[in-house]
């Protein structure tokens, strides 16, 4: 039972820290495109 309910955090774990590398990095996609349309504009 034990070994179980660990694997099962282990892999939940996993799966919200991908989640969460793909939100940064696609805030930081959004804001690098900010800058670029900031730059053009000047």
């Amino acid at each position: 039972m034990s070994r179980k309910f660990i694997l099962a955090v282990t892999v939940g774990l996993m799966a919200l820290s991908t989640a969460a590398c793909n939100t940064v990095r696609g805030a930081g996609e959004d804001i690098q495109s900010a800058a670029n349309t900031v730059d053009d504009a000047t």
